[in-house]
C-alpha cells in the first residue's frame, strides 16, 4: 500500500541466553533517525517499537496503532562508569538482537569490550496488565569493583503532540508520572542494591524548545539535575545506581505503568511492588511460548528454520493487533517523514488476508474480533471504506469522490469489502461456527453482497473502483477476482441458511463476473490475461492495460480461473520473468516501472523494488503448482528468500532496496508475515498430501488446494 503519492522462573528464559541469534549492529546517537522498526512488543492495547539501535522510537497505547505517546521521538538508554559514559546506540557497543525463542520477550546482548562491560536486556509487555518490563543484567568484566549508574530516559508526545504535557516526581511512588488528560504513565526502577531500591536520581525537563536538547544531556556527567516538575514540551530521566563486584553480575528492573488516570497507574505500580517485575515478565513469556504452539499444523514437518520463522511471522502479526479487532497495516511512524502520514490503520484488505491466515492457523478469536470490527464500520450502502483508525472512525484517505468530469465516483476499493466476506465464510468453515453465522449474515453479508451485485456494468464486471496498490482507477484483475469469491462466499451463507433464492441470485451473479472477466479481461494475442480496463471517456470504452503486475495472481487464488488453465500457466510465467529483480538481491517486484521508493530507472534489470508479499505470492503458485515433493524446491527457496531478507529477528518490511537488501518503506508490514504463514500452510497442506501417495504419480489437480474449491 501507498499512505499518499510517493517521494522518489528465571531459569527458563535465561536458558535461551546462550542460542540467542543475532548480528552485530553499531550505529551512532547521530544516525539514530530513518532506521528500521525492530523487534515488536505488545499484548494488544500496549504496542512497544524498537529501532535497529534498540532505542524506542514507538509506544502506542491505549489502542495498537493510534496515540503513538512518543511519536517517533528517540528515548535513550545510558551507562555511566568512572572511565566513560555510552549511550546504547555508541558506535563502540556491539549488539545481539533477537526475541527468547517462540515469545515476545527480547533479546538484547550489548557489549563495551573497552569499558568492560556487558548487558542483557530483555524487554516485554505484560500480557495481563498495561505494563512495559526491562530487566537488565550488567556484567563487571574487570577484575575490579566498580559502580555502575543506568539511565533509562523518555520523551514522549501524550496524545501524539508535545503540547501542554506535564512531568513530576511522585515521590510516594519513586516515580516519574507523566500526564496529560486521560492519559498517564509512570517510569520506575528496582535496583539489586538494598539501600538504593529506587532510583538514586531523576531530572525533568523541556526539550525542543530555547536551544533544550533534553534532559538525556544531563545524564552524561553522571549527575542529575532533580528538577522536580516541567510542562510543556517535556521529557524525563531516572537513575539506577550499582556497585559490582570485580568479575560479577547484578541484575536491575525498569518498567512503565500505562494508564487512563492516576488511579491506574498507581495501581500498577503496587502490583510491581508485590508481584515482582520478574513473575510478570516470566508469565508472559510463557504465555506466548504456550500461544504459538497452539497451531494445530504439523510444524515437525517442516525444516527448522521454517518452523521457527513460522512462528515468528504469528507472534509479530500479533503485535500490530489491537484487542477490539483493528488488524493494523504497521506501526512503523518512520514513514511520516516521507507522507506526514502513517500505515497505522486497518485496512479492510490487509485485516481480511491476515485474519485468514490466523483463521488458518486456529487463531479464530482474533478473526472473530476483526469481523466484528467490519460489521460495526460497514456503510449504509453496504461498502468498507479505504481504511479505519484503530478505534473505528475513518482513517485519512487520497481517494477522490469525483472523477475528471467532476462527476461523483465512490472513493473506494471494491476488493476491500468482497475479501471481508470471502475471508468471513472461510472463518466460520475453519472456526466450526457456521451454526452460530445468522447474525453476521443479516449485518454484513446480505448489505456487502447486494452491492457487489449492484456495483457492476451491463457485462457483469464490477464498475471502477481503486486498485488495491491505492494508485489506479479501474476495473483490475485482482478486484475483479476479489468480487467473484465474496459473491460465492454469500451464495454459500445464503445457501446455509436456507436463503435460496437468495443463494441462487448470488452464485449467478458469480458466474456472470467470470464469464465478463473471462471475455474482457484475457488478450487472446499475448494468450494472458490482463491487469486492467480503464475507461476512456473519449472512446466511451474500456481500454486494456497489458502492464504485468503481480497481484494477477489473485486471479488463481480467490479461484476465478483454475490454475490448470494455460492462460493461468502463461500468466504466471510471464510475472516471474518480468518482474523477477535481476540483482543480487533478487526477490520480485510489484509490477513493471513500479515508481514507489523507486532507486534506479533501469527497469529492465529491477523493474521495482522487491516486496515479500510479490515473491511469496508467486511461491504460493509454486506450491499449489507441484506435483512432487522435488517441485516443492523453488517454492521453498523463495520461502527462504524472505528470511534472509527480513531482519536478523525475523522482521520483515514492506519491500527491501534492490541493490544492497535492507528494509524499505515500513517494518513490520503485518501483511508480509501474514503471507508468510498462508504460503507456509499451503506449503505443509502440499507436503503432506505428496508425502501420503505414490509421489511417481501424477497428482489430481482437483486436489490441489488447501481448503475447499471457491465455487461448486
Amino acid at each position: 500500500m501507498v499512505p499518499i503519492t510517493s517521494t522518489s522462573s528465571e531459569a527458563t528464559t535465561d536458558a535461551y541466553l546462550s542460542s540467542a541469534n543475532g548480528k552485530l549492529i553499531t550505529t551512532s546517537l547521530e544516525r539514530a533517525d530513518d532506521m528500521a522498526r525492530d523487534l515488536p512488543i505488545g499484548n494488544g492495547n500496549v504496542l512497544i517499537n524498537f529501532d535497529a539501535a534498540y532505542n524506542i522510537r514507538d509506544m502506542y497505547f491505549p489502542l495498537v496503532g493510534q496515540e503513538n505517546q512518543s511519536s517517533d521521538h528517540l528515548s535513550h538508554f545510558g551507562v555511566w562508569c568512572q572511565e566513560q559514559f555510552f549511550w546504547i546506540d555508541h558506535p563502540e557497543v556491539s549488539k545481539k538482537l533477537n526475541y527468547l525463542q517462540d515469545s515476545l520477550v527480547t533479546n538484547a546482548e550489548c557489549t563495551h569490550e573497552r569499558l568492560g562491560l556487558r548487558m542483557l536486556l530483555r524487554d516485554g509487555v505484560d500480557v495481563q496488565q498495561n505494563v512495559f518490563l526491562r530487566k537488565v543484567r550488567v556484567e563487571n568484566l574487570f577484575d575490579a569493583e566498580r559502580t555502575v549508574k543506568l539511565y533509562f530516559h523518555l520523551d514522549l508526545q501524550i496524545y501524539g503532540n508535545g503540547i501542554g504535557d506535564t512531568i513530576f516526581f511522585d515521590p510516594e511512588l519513586s516515580s516519574l508520572v507523566f500526564y496529560k488528560g486521560h492519559r498517564y504513565l509512570t517510569l520506575s526502577c528496582l535496583s539489586p542494591d538494598e539501600v538504593k531500591a529506587g532510583p538514586s536520581g531523576y531530572a525533568t525537563g523541556q526539550k525542543g524548545i530555547h536551544g533544550l536538547e533534553g534532559t538525556w544531556r544531563d545524564a552524561e556527567d553522571g549527575h542529575l539535575g532533580g528538577n522536580p516538575i516541567a510542562q510543556g514540551s517535556v521529557d524525563g530521566i531516572i537513575e539506577l545506581t550499582m556497585t559490582l563486584p570485580p568479575k560479577s553480575t547484578k541484575e536491575a528492573w525498569f518498567w512503565i505503568c500505562f494508564g487512563r488516570s492516576k488511579q491506574e497507574v498507581e495501581r500498577l505500580e503496587r502490583l510491581l511492588r508485590t508481584a515482582t517485575p520478574q513473575a510478570l515478565l516470566q508469565r508472559t513469556h510463557d504465555h506466548w511460548v504456550k500461544w504459538v504452539n497452539r497451531d494445530q499444523h504439523q510444524l515437525s514437518l517442516l525444516k527448522p528454520d521454517l518452523d521457527s520463522f513460522y512462528k515468528r511471522s504469528l507472534l509479530i502479526t500479533r503485535t500490530n493487533l489491537d484487542n477490539r479487532g483493528a488488524v493494523v497495516a504497521a506501526n512503523d511512524s518512520d514513514i511520516l517523514k516521507f507522507a506526514k502520514d502513517s500505515y497505522s490503520y486497518m485496512w479492510p484488505r490487509d485485516g481480511a488476508l491476515v485474519s485468514h491466515a490466523l483463521d488458518r492457523a486456529g487463531y479464530h478469536e482474533l478473526a472473530r474480533k476483526f469481523f466484528d470490527f467490519c460489521i460495526k464500520v460497514l456503510s449504509p450502502e453496504g461498502y468498507l471504506m479505504h481504511k479505519y483508525n484503530p478505534d473505528g472512525s475513518v482513517g485519512s484517505s487520497w481517494h477522490p469522490w469525483v472523477n475528471a468530469q467532476g462527476a461523483k465516483q465512490l472513493a473506494i476499493q471494491e476488493d476491500e469489502t468482497a475479501l471481508v466476506l470471502y475471508a468471513m465464510w472461510h472463518h466460520h468453515k475453519l472456526a466450526g461456527t457456521i451454526e452460530q453465522s445468522r447474525n453476521d449474515y443479516e449485518q454484513f453479508v446480505k448489505p456487502a453482497a447486494d452491492f457487489l451485485v449492484h456495483y457492476r456494468d451491463a457485462s457483469g464486471l464490477p464498475l471502477p473502483s481503486y486498485d488495491l496498490w491505492e494508485e489506479r482507477y479501474g476495473v483490475l484483475a485482482f478486484t475483479v477476482a476479489s468480487v467473484y469469491a465474496g459473491l460465492v462466499a454469500a451464495s454459500r451463507f445464503a445457501e446455509y441458511h436456507q436463503d435460496k433464492a437468495r443463494a441462487i441470485y448470488y452464485a449467478d451473479k458469480a458466474a456472470q463476473v467470470k464469464k465478463a472477466a473471462d471475455q474482457q479481461l484475457y488478450a487472446p494475442d499475448q494468450k494472458r490475461f490482463l491487469r486492467a480496463l480503464f475507461w476512456n471517456q473519449e472512446k466511451q470504452s474500456y481500454v486494456p492495460d497489458y502492464t504485468l503486475d503481480m497481484s494477477m495472481y489473485g486471479l488463481f487464488d480467490f479461484g476465478l480461473f483454475e490454475r490448470e488453465d494455460p492462460r493461468m500457466v502463461t500468466t504466471m510465467q510471464l510475472l516471474k520473468e518480468k518482474l523477477w529483480v535481476n540483482t543480487e538481491i533478487g526477490g520480485i517486484a510489484r509490477y513493471e516501472n513500479d515508481y514507489y521508493h523507486q532507486v534506479t530507472k533501469d527497469v529492465a534489470k529491477v523493474p521495482g523494488n522487491p516486496w515479500f508479499i510479490c515473491t511469496l505470492w508467486y511461491a504460493e503458485w509454486l506450491v499449489a503448482s507441484s506435483k512432487t515433493v522435488n517441485d516443492l524446491t523453488e517454492a521453498e527457496n523463495l520461502m527462504r528468500w524472505a528470511i534472509k531478507h527480513a531482519l536478523p529477528s525475523g522482521v520483515m518490511a514492506e519491500q527491501v532496496h534492490p541493490f544492497t537488501g535492507v528494509p524499505m518503506s515500513v517494518s513490520p508490514l503485518t501483511w508480509s508475515h501474514a503471507s508468510f504463514i498462508k504460503v507456509t500452510q499451503e506449503y505443509l497442506s502440499k507436503l503432506k498430501q505428496l508425502t501420503s501417495k505414490d509421489i511417481t504419480q501424477p497428482i489430481d489437480a482437483s486436489e490441489d488446494k488447501v481448503l475447499e474449491p471457491v465455487i461448486h
